[in-house]
């Protein structure tokens, strides 16, 4: 017997496509939400878990810089 093992990725842009077809006109917006601004998702998958850990903390870090200098 063959095992079809699915890595997370290819799982996940299938179950993306499933609801695309499903609900064409339900993710319109978000569509073009996305189009605009991006998505997060799609950030944080880019980077992986090293470069999101670096996004976590140089956001904390601005957050903390931002509240001393306007405080």
């Amino acid at each position: 017997m063959k095992e079809n093992k699915e890595t997370p990725d290819r799982k996940r842009e299938r179950l993306r496509q499933e609801e695309l077809k499903r609900n064409p006109t339900g993710n319109l917006n978000d569509a073009y939400k996305r189009e605009n601004i991006g998505s997060f998702v799609d950030l944080v998958g880019s980077f992986g878990w090293r470069g999101t850990g670096i996004l976590i903390l140089v956001t904390i870090i601005g957050f903390i810089i931002l509240s001393i200098f306007f405080k």
